[in-house]
């Protein structure tokens, strides 16, 4: 465990354990385990069932592989090839509640694919796998070049691979390349009403 990670109080050591590198190995993984990622998100919290939740996974023989790519800001390209897939979490703005016969919007949708997301992040982790949650990249240019419907918010792309060697990166990413730190407890919770400083 990092000396950066250390609870207030006991928790399971995954969510010390997990962080986002960015240097991977390449090393292929099987579909099976990339699988067995999204499932564990499939059992994240519904939203009342809604599930609003989608992945698109690509692998690096993909089609569109060197298109999403193209997609990502330059400083994210800098490292993302040599991840062993990229996963495009997608939420569904919309949902047809239960006893309805038209869909409403689902105001939670964004939070609810927070929540798989996170799921399949600590499944990686138990898995021997890492994940790297990325944002910067072209919405419009990657919602073309997948084919995505309206109706449904690109919320990220997260690269998936094995642990590679910090060596491996620019020096200005080396020095990042580590478990990072949170805010201290008491200033992300408040008894009764707000009482936050910023």
């Amino acid at each position: 465990m990092s000396a950066q990670r250390i609870p207030t109080y006991p928790i399971e050591p995954v969510f010390l354990q997990r962080w986002s590198p960015r240097a991977f190995t390449g090393e292929a993984i099987p579909q099976e385990t990339l699988l067995q990622l999204i499932e564990a998100a499939r059992w994240a919290p519904s939203a009342n069932n809604a599930q609003p939740w989608r992945f698109i996974y690509l692998l690096p023989d993909a089609a569109h592989w060197q298109g999403l790519l193209q997609t990502l800001n330059e400083n994210n390209r800098r490292w993302a090839s040599q991840a062993s897939a990229f996963l495009v979490l997608l939420s569904k703005t919309t949902h047809v509640r239960p006893g309805a016969s038209e869909a409403t919007l689902l105001y939670s949708h964004s939070l609810d694919a927070g929540a798989a997301w996170a799921y399949l992040a600590l499944q990686a982790e138990a898995s021997g796998w890492s994940t790297h949650p990325i944002g910067g990249y072209d919405r419009p240019a990657l919602q073309t070049l997948l084919g995505i419907p309206e109706g449904y918010r690109l919320e990220m792309l997260v690269a998936v691979g094995k642990k590679g060697s910090a060596d491996a990166l620019p020096d200005d990413l080396r020095s990042r390349e580590q478990p990072t730190p949170r805010r201290p407890l008491a200033e992300i919770i408040a008894a009764g009403q707000f009482n936050f400083a910023g």
